[in-house]
């Protein structure tokens, strides 16, 4: 990746090659614009560590009640009204709450995504990650994105939500659609496509709402439709339905991204890969040091709800802000070094690629737990990983907030 920085001029995160590399683009902006106005978009972009922290404990001032974001959409939201009138408009819930209406949504879901639940979940995990390995080992390569860091997170989640693990394609499909008004500017007739896609899956969702709350499992579905108690209502079927649209695209596009740049991490420091299969406790350090290096979500959004003024930069009242992530984990002055990879430094645990305080990531257990498990298996099996073709890939998709990428051919040799 580049190691250039360009001048504030030369920044755009419209850029799909800053977006592929945009490390270079947070340096420039730490030291001469740490609240960074894009002017594609209007918003402003807060990339210093404290000032990210600042923002997201500051709900009255930064809300995440984004009443009149529509993403990177303009004009009518088309997409809405389609879900409004055939299934379930998207409604205000958890991530998109404030403090005390977050409260409910924040208690009984800590209910349903607890260490034991994540424990029960734990040994297919293991088993899917070999299984996945089997399909290529013998090989000695393999589309990485497509045969494992995209299918072991997406099969996880699909079969928590009724679907077959065959179905994945239909899962991917899905999530994509759920994703894509916050991803890129979209016509009219795309903005339809994806609402006609969301609507097939709010569907599906409905039915098995009611099978579990009938027929209750040990999944993360029979616990969404059970949570209640200590003075709260259980949840509507149109907050379930916003729920497992926040869920799915949560868990499953970062944890695919996290899973390819654990690969490519792993592809840049060869010597890791003994040391991991030697000192499988080291895998935990290598995630939380992933997870700071190259953050999955590279940052997320709130609404100023008046006037305020941070780091030197005026910030209107109703002005869209992201709080960027990946760059507040690359900020010198929280992390010496940062844009070398160590998972021996001290405080690896302090990045905030799961976000902070009241709305940090609720599925950040489950995350952590799929890659300590892919990356277990893949240094204890496989070894000597390489890139295919250096020169095209990874190849990534177009994202102003995500980090995903869409293909990437690794060879590997297989440990006797």
């Amino acid at each position: 990746m580049s190691q250039t920085a360009p001048t504030v001029d030369e920044i755009s995160f419209l850029d799909p090659a800053i977006q592929a590399d945009p490390y270079p683009a947070y340096r420039t902006l730490h030291k001469e614009r740490p609240v960074y106005l894009m002017p594609e978009t209007g918003m402003y972009m807060v990339t210093k560590y404290e000032d990210v922290r600042d923002v997201i404990k500051d709900t009255d001032t930064f809300s995440n009640n984004l009443v009149a974001m529509t993403g990177m959409q303009s004009g009518p939201n088309i997409q809405q009204e389609l879900l409004k009138e055939k299934g379930w408009a998207h409604v205000q819930t958890l991530q998109r709450t404030d403090p005390p209406q977050h409260d409910r949504y924040r208690k009984l879901l800590n209910k349903v995504f607890t260490g034991p639940t994540v424990e029960a979940i734990a040994p297919r995990i293991r088993t899917l990650v070999d299984e996945l390995i089997d399909r290529f080992i013998d090989k000695g390569e393999c589309e990485y994105f497509s045969e494992f860091a995209l299918p072991l997170p997406g099969i996880v989640i699909a079969e928590q939500i009724g679907l077959d693990p065959s179905e994945i394609k239909t899962f991917k499909k899905w999530a994509d659609a759920m994703l894509a008004a916050t991803q890129r500017p979209l016509t009219e007739e795309q903005l339809r496509e994806v609402a006609e896609t969301e609507l097939e899956a709010q569907h599906h969702l409905a039915k098995v709402f009611e099978d579990r709350r009938a027929n209750p499992r040990q999944d993360i579905m029979s616990g969404l439709v059970q949570a209640g108690g200590d003075g709260f209502e259980p949840f509507s079927m149109h907050e379930l339905q916003n729920l497992m649209h926040q869920l799915i695209t949560g868990g499953y596009e970062t944890t695919t991204s996290a899973l390819c740049q654990g690969m490519l991490l792993l592809i840049e420091h060869p010597h890791l890969v003994k040391r991991l299969r030697d000192n499988p406790d080291d895998v935990d350090k290598f995630v939380e040091e992933s997870l700071r290096f190259r953050s999955p979500v590279q940052g997320l959004f709130r609404q100023a709800t008046r006037d305020a003024d941070l780091n030197g930069t005026h910030i209107p009242k109703g002005s869209v802000v992201m709080v960027r992530f990946a760059a507040a984990n690359r900020d010198a002055e929280k992390f010496d070094d940062p844009d070398t990879f160590d998972i021996d430094r001290e405080g690896i645990a302090m990045h905030v690629a799961f976000g902070a305080g009241v709305h940090r990531c609720i599925g950040m257990v489950l995350a952590r737990e799929e890659l300590r498990s892919a990356y277990r298996a893949l240094v204890s099996r496989l070894g000597n990983f390489q890139l295919k073709y250096p020169d095209k890939e990874p190849e990534y998709e177009t994202s102003v907030f995500l980090y995903p990428v869409a293909k990437m051919h690794v060879t590997f040799d297989r440990v006797s």
